[in-house]
């Protein structure tokens, strides 16, 4: 069954079309999909929530929607093609990508960031101590490159892995590589440049090629953002200063995103992402699931190599979360169940209830 609502409401209100597919596949879906879209409808009529939401079991989407505007600039509405950023959640196709040159021989587990890059991508004699795996599981102890330099830059500087350079050269791990958790971005970022030195591609290119082509993810990249990019949803965070009550989160992004975050994809697309990842289609079994078994060699933290890992040992749930100013994503994907749940908004934080809401109706 297919259902378009138009609610008439002010601009200034999410709720402008209210777009949603609805095919149960067994009885107790139909509960868990009326519950769920009297959540979002209830989120998005306080102007909580804009973006869409997908709920699938197995290759059959049971549930979609899209609500709230793309653009409150220019009033166009979100559909369940729009390009929403994914913060963090894109660190999945970094670790994926790791773990295909792994698979192929290129990469051991075990090797040293020192093997692959120079003092110019970090000075710290840490490079000879920090091994890929630990970089994977945030293990590394370095930090992040949104400090007061980036936030003080032109995002307009940053457009190649080598551009955030000044911002990750000099950063210190807090401890000794291997024997703790700090959730790093600059550990996923170096992560990609490493993918760079081994491939002789680039890290955009290389994903395009063994993860967004062959798993037909039509709506997903690394875009420029000052690049005209159709159907792509613009960031929005309150400002009651101001006198739409809203600001964009244009200037304070880099203008193109990287291995630790903040490239663009469809809910759809993401459902393939996972579809493809569970088949075992780019990826081998075991190399698959390394990805999404946690690593407490290495800390208490429940975290695989790029992938959180949550739920009991019956009801698996292994994906990510990712958020900015602007930009809230998560994709939950239920290992033993069979779901994948993925949901994007432009509005930073808009998606943690949703997730809440789809793990407890789901339990």
């Amino acid at each position: 069954m297919f259902t378009c609502v138009n609610a008439a409401s002010h601009m200034m209100r999410a709720c402008v079309v209210i777009c949603l597919t609805y095919t149960p596949s067994y009885a107790d879906d139909t509960d868990v999909v009326r519950e769920l879209d009297a959540f979002i409808t209830q989120e998005t009529e306080r102007d909580a929530f804009s973006g869409t939401v997908l709920l699938a079991k197995g290759d059959e989407v049971i549930y979609s929607t899209a609500r709230g505007l793309a653009s409150k600039r220019f009033g166009v509405p979100n559909n369940l093609q729009t390009k929403f950023g994914l913060g963090s959640l894109n660190k999945t196709f970094t670790a994926f990508s790791v773990m295909q040159l792994v698979e192929s021989g290129q990469i051991k587990l075990t090797d040293t960031l020192d093997q692959f890059l120079d003092e110019t991508w970090l000075a710290h004699n840490a490079r000879g101590q920090i091994q890929i795996q630990h970089l994977l599981t945030h293990a590394s102890g370095l930090g992040s490159y949104f400090t007061d330099a980036f936030f003080a830059s032109s995002k307009n500087n940053f457009r190649t892995l080598a551009d955030f350079k000044p911002l990750v050269v000099n950063d210190t791990p807090e401890f000794p590589p291997g024997t703790s958790y700090r959730y790093s971005n600059n550990g996923m970022f170096l992560l990609g440049a490493v993918i760079e030195a081994v491939t002789g591609s680039s890290y955009f290119d290389y994903i395009e090629a063994h993860i967004i082509q062959p798993a037909g993810m039509a709506n997903t990249g690394c875009f420029e953002m000052d690049e005209p990019v159709p159907n792509l949803a613009i960031g929005y965070t309150p400002a009651p200063e101001n006198k739409s009550g809203w600001r964009t989160n244009i200037i304070i992004k880099p203008v193109k995103g990287g291995p630790a975050g903040g490239c663009y994809s469809t809910v759809e697309d993401l459902h393939r992402f996972a579809r493809a990842l569970t088949s075992f289609q780019f990826l081998n079994q075991l190399n698959t699931q390394m990805l999404y078994t946690p690593k407490p060699a290495f800390h208490s933290e429940p975290y695989g190599f790029g992938f959180k890992v949550a739920g009991t040992e019956h009801n698996r749930i292994v994906g990510h979360t990712g958020g900015f100013v602007g930009i809230s994503a998560f994709m939950d994907i239920y290992l033993d169940k069979g779901y994948v749940a993925v949901a994007l908004a432009n509005y930073g934080g808009a998606t943690r209830p949703v997730a809440a809401k789809i793990r407890e109706l789901l339990e």
